[in-house]
């Protein structure tokens, strides 16, 4: 007998820090090539700089901090954020990284690009780990939003010289409060 109120088979659990195992080093060389530090704390503890708490990543000046529980689309996504600040921002960075509306969507399209740059993340899988750990886009999906309404992201992120005109990253951090004009 088919039963309707059948809970859900459910979706995969968000990939961690702690469930990749020694590849944890290229996440720490990915973001060494930015500039940006890493401390991995012990499994349980409190994140410096975590915005939301509980597991998620944390950033106190040059350095992200997480713990083996911390998902790695929140790494990508504090990443993220470092990256896209400008240089007063970063400089006095601690906890909250602020920002603008249009800045939170370069972030969370860099994201999507930088994982990529994980073996054994990319692109599908964190599109999946954003939708179930509940990232809003008016299209639904991220993967959505991401190929059908994030040109204004990918734009911003080109005009302050984040990523190339094939949406690769440049390995450069924002330099400048506003796109340079030319």
């Amino acid at each position: 007998m088919f039963d309707d109120h059948a809970p859900a088979a459910s979706p995969l659990p968000v990939q961690t820090l702690g469930a990749i195992g020694e590849q944890i080093t290229q996440v720490v060389s990915l973001l060494g090539r930015f500039g940006l530090g890493f401390t991995l704390h012990d499994a349980g503890q409190q994140i410096p700089g975590s915005y939301w708490g509980e597991s998620e990543a944390g950033l106190v000046g040059d350095v992200l901090h997480a713990t083996p529980e911390t998902p790695l689309h929140s790494v990508l996504h504090e990443a993220g954020h470092w990256i896209c600040m400008d240089p007063d921002r970063r400089g006095r960075l601690h906890t909250d990284a602020g920002g603008d509306d249009p800045e939170e969507n370069a972030v969370c399209y860099l994201q999507v690009l930088l994982a990529d740059a994980v073996p054994g993340l990319g692109r599908e899988r964190i599109f999946a780990d954003m939708d179930a750990w509940g990232y809003s886009f008016r299209l639904g999906s991220t993967k959505r939003w991401f190929e059908q309404d994030a040109e204004d992201a990918r734009l911003w992120l080109l005009a302050h010289g984040l990523v190339d005109s094939a949406d690769r990253p440049t390995w450069r951090v924002r330099q400048c409060p506003r796109p340079p004009y030319t």
